[in-house]
């Protein structure tokens, strides 16, 4: 736990708050899957990662879940509160984990005009995820989008597949 928040919230590394232009929360809410990441220490072997997201105004809930293990595996749930921090874009938040005492930067990094996949990263690009409103997103999206990770200086090569293993 301590390597995570020190690793996370760190103050000495340097921090990148770039972030989508605009964001439109009513085209965002919904499910979407954790199709790749750079995983927090609790998602780690997660499978059938899936984030969906509520907006009342400016205040995100955002609930996570994931089965452990396997795609049979124990389910996991982890609630999230939020705030859009950035009102103009809509696409910086502050959000809460309920057993941490302080709020997370999280940035709409980059999303598809039809809000079919979105990338959510954190300032210091140690996490990030790829979602899709599908269980799948084909390699031809994933590469550019990759691309554009690495240039805007994430280690793509921490990237994980979460496997989406649906009946």
């Amino acid at each position: 736990m301590l390597t995570f928040l020190l690793t996370s919230c760190s103050m000495f590394e340097k921090q990148d708050f770039s972030s989508v232009d605009y964001l439109d929360p009513t085209k965002y809410e919904g499910t979407w899957y954790v199709i790749e990441n750079i995983p927090t220490f609790f998602e780690d072997d997660a499978y059938n990662s899936v984030e969906r997201y509520t907006f009342k105004e400016d205040k995100i809930e955002i609930d996570f879940t994931m089965r452990k293990g396997s795609p049979t595996g124990e389910i996991k749930s982890y609630p999230q509160k939020g705030e859009i921090y950035n009102k103009k874009t809509n696409a910086h938040w502050k959000i809460k984990i309920p057993w941490i005492p302080w709020k997370f930067d999280y940035l709409v990094t980059d999303i598809a005009p039809d809000y079919s996949w979105v990338v959510v990263g954190v300032p210091n690009k140690n996490y990030v995820w790829i979602m899709s409103r599908k269980p799948t997103l084909d390699e031809k999206t994933l590469i550019p989008i990759r691309k554009r990770l690495k240039e805007s200086g994430y280690d793509i090569s921490k990237l994980q597949k979460v496997p989406q293993v649906w009946d």
